[in-house]
């Protein structure tokens, strides 16, 4: 499920980038490169997501 909405999100918001963003310089939007997009930056999340520890730092009293 976690995977679902990681693109979902990924999705929306990558989406919503590329509009304003292509509004702005006064281009055509092109819905498939954010879908592109969207699925590259979904992957990086999950890479860096299992690159990283779960578990949180010991505390040291000093």
């Amino acid at each position: 499920m976690q995977y679902i909405l990681t693109f979902v999100w990924s999705f929306l918001l990558i989406t919503m980038l590329n509009y304003v963003v292509s509004s702005i310089n006064a281009v055509p939007f092109d819905f498939g490169l954010g879908v592109i997009v969207s699925l590259v930056i979904s992957v990086l999340v999950f890479i860096i997501s299992a690159i990283l520890p779960d578990e949180s730092t010991p505390d040291y009293d000093v």
